[in-house]
């Protein structure tokens, strides 16, 4: 089933994302919207493949790195631009909720692979998202985005037989719908 917009998702640890919709260009389809992010929050170090990113603060203040730089910190009216490939991750970096509008581009699987990480994070209760899940959607879409905080070892042996394992165990209903993934 399609994504209907606006389309809304929480983790259950501090951040809430609003996606908007999808703006259509001749670059590819962005989708738009905004996030909420309670002080301390955010992703870990991440990598998106085949997408740029954009956070432009409304109110707050983000901390935000790239893979082997420094922190860097951005305020109301300013924007961090996070490139595709490029591993990253942010966070607030004040004392009250941090507020940015935000688009991706293209958009191809983002909304799903986001959503379905949220959830699994909601079920699991926890940053780390629900094992079965995580391995569905780190394997599924290994093309498209990666976590560098999970070793090699795990997302190339570990996760295929989890998903196996989950796959016999009737685990995956939920992704019945799951869109291919995008090849590079």
């Amino acid at each position: 089933m399609p994504i209907q917009y606006p389309h809304t998702i929480e983790n259950g640890l501090g951040e809430i994302l609003v996606f908007h919709g999808i703006e259509h260009d001749p670059d590819g389809d962005r989708v738009v919207g905004e996030n909420w992010v309670e002080p301390g929050s955010g992703p870990p170090m991440h990598t998106h493949f085949l997408q740029d990113e954009s956070f432009t603060v409304v109110s707050g203040k983000i901390g935000y790195q790239v893979l082997g730089g420094p922190e860097q910190f951005a305020g109301p009216g300013e924007t961090a631009i996070f490139k595709r490939g490029v591993p990253h991750r942010f966070w607030n970096a004040g004392d009250e909720v941090l507020h940015c509008r935000a688009w991706v581009q293209p958009a191809d699987n983002f909304v799903y692979f986001l959503t379905g990480i949220f959830n699994a994070q909601k079920k699991a209760g926890k940053a780390q998202p629900d094992m079965f899940d995580a391995a569905f959607l780190l394997t599924r879409y290994k093309s498209e985005f990666d976590m560098l905080e999970i070793p090699g070892f795990v997302k190339k042996v570990v996760f295929p037989v989890v998903v196996f394992i989950g796959k016999l165990l009737g685990k995956y209903k939920h992704f019945a719908d799951a869109p291919n993934p995008v090849k590079a």
